[in-house]
């Protein structure tokens, strides 16, 4: 990790000022600056997050936290020691028959840049991608049922980390909730609570 918050806080300060994606609606979400081994990435953000300023600050945020709080680390405890970031940063718009839009590749691609500069500066030892989309970054995944629930090796930006994907924690999915989803969505939440990174923001 670096050795100073500054580099980070640099870093979102840039972040903040970016309007590269013409379709996306800015300003970007982010996380705290926190230098954290654990780093927690989520889609995008929904149409409520720009204007409260941080990630999964709503419906889907409540249910996350509880899923957290129930391995050691309550909502403010992760945000505080988790550094929280998204395959995009800035709310894609809603789709015309409902629901948020997917990002483009495109606007996937725009805001990778600044995933891997974050990566650099912390060196992580953990990644917990949220979602389909999320977890599409690092792992194929056709189904869910084949990736979560299991620690993989993953490549970060040229170092090879443990990853344990997480389901989207939206009221709109039932996949969490039903089975194998339920009892998968345990066996990850329970591995993530083993994990040396994750024990070590426990004991602080």
């Amino acid at each position: 990790m670096t050795d100073s918050p500054q580099a980070l806080i640099r870093l979102q300060t840039e972040l903040r000022a970016c309007r590269r994606c013409p379709g996306m609606h800015p300003p970007p979400v982010l996380g705290q600056p926190v230098r954290s081994p654990v780093l927690l990435l989520g889609q995008a953000p929904g149409d409520k997050e720009p204007r409260l300023q941080r990630p999964f600050a709503w419906t889907a945020g409540k249910t996350l936290f509880k899923w957290l709080a129930g391995i050691g680390l309550d909502e403010q405890q992760v945000r505080s020691r988790v550094y929280m970031a998204a395959v995009c940063r800035c709310f894609p718009g809603k789709r015309p028959r409902g629901g948020d839009r997917v990002p483009s590749p495109r606007e996937v691609a725009n805001c990778r840049h600044w995933l891997e500069r974050e990566a650099a500066l912390l060196r992580p030892e953990l990644l917990i991608p949220v979602g389909k989309l999320a977890i599409a970054q690092y792992l194929p995944v056709q189904r869910l049922s084949e990736v979560i629930g299991r620690v993989h090796r993953v490549d970060c930006f040229g170092r090879e980390i443990d990853c344990i994907p997480l389901p989207h924690p939206s009221g709109a999915s039932t996949w969490h909730r039903t089975a194998p989803g339920k009892d998968l969505l345990v066996q990850a939440l329970g591995l993530i609570g083993d994990h040396p990174a994750w024990r070590a923001l426990r004991s602080e």
